[in-house]
């Protein structure tokens, strides 16, 4: 989290740098802009937008400001996010559970594992609102949040499911061997062994996981149209931009935030496997 706030400083740097010794009508080749413009319009100043925050988000005297706001769809769409997260890390567990214990079920689920993330997302967020609402169980009523979760868990189940089977498939055969030597069962091995093997393949799958549930969440909260969300907050403001073009980034930076807040959380559960982190990847 500390380096992404520190890439985040360093991205500043550059916009202002940009800003100051880019041409105002951007790099074009031929007729092509390959740079954009660096106008007032195209390319506010840093200091411009972070002042924005204080500002209410439109001159009524009761408006609130732009950070509240902010704040509110970030937690919003934190919320959302993490039950994403925890539903995929769920059915990517079990799915590399099944596909480790059995040959066939590897050979079987894992090219479909992979094909699923080949489906666009804005395609299918419409289709599994629709679905979700056609559903009945009693009084339960099919909520825009439930679904823009589930686009979230559709994401963020891939690295895991992937990262995992990788890391339970990591023991050296030496170590089998020697487990059935002793008659340990595959459970059993599974709990002494090759899940403490697959930390760290699993927690780079984790961070991975964490930020697709962000996206994915952001993407299908404008897909559904979902109000309160970050993804819904840069579709509004984005449409101020021409006469406040500094309002239009204060969601964007939002949405930054939300993703180093969750690289944040699995960092921490990061800390609470250290022991079983020697050797992990970079």
């Amino acid at each position: 989290m500390v380096f992404g706030a520190l890439g985040i400083v360093v991205l500043a740097a550059l916009w202002e740098l940009y800003k100051w010794l880019g041409p105002e009508d951007g790099v074009k080749v031929g007729s092509t802009l390959i740079l954009p413009r660096t106008s007032d319009m195209a390319m506010p100043h840093v200091w411009d937008m972070i002042s924005r925050f204080g500002e209410p988000v439109t001159g009524s005297p009761t408006s609130p400001s732009v950070s509240s706001v902010v704040i509110d769809a970030c937690v919003f769409t934190l919320k959302i996010a993490a039950a994403g997260w925890a539903m995929g890390l769920v059915v990517g567990l079990v799915l590399a559970l099944l596909m480790a214990r059995f040959l066939i079920a590897e050979s079987a689920v894992l090219p479909w594992v992979v094909l699923s993330q080949t489906v666009p997302l804005v395609a299918i967020a419409p289709l599994v609102r629709r679905w979700g609402t056609a559903l009945e169980f009693g009084s339960f009523e099919w909520s825009n949040e439930y679904s823009v979760a589930v686009i979230a868990a559709y994401l963020a189940f891939f690295p895991v499911a992937v990262g995992a089977l990788r890391g339970l498939k990591s023991p050296d055969r030496t170590h089998l061997d020697l487990l059935h030597t002793y008659g340990v069962g595959w459970w059993r091995g599974l709990r002494t062994l090759r899940l403490p093997a697959s930390v760290p393949y699993l927690l780079p799958a984790l961070r991975l996981a964490a930020a697709s549930a962000v996206i994915g969440t952001v993407v299908a909260e404008v897909s559904i149209g979902l109000r309160g969300g970050i993804g819904r907050l840069i579709i509004e403001y984005a449409q101020s931009a021409g006469s406040d073009p500094a309002k239009a980034w204060a969601p964007i930076f939002g949405a930054v935030a939300v993703g180093l807040v969750a690289a944040g959380a699995v960092a921490l559960i990061g800390r609470l496997l250290h022991p079983y982190r020697r050797g992990e990847l970079a």
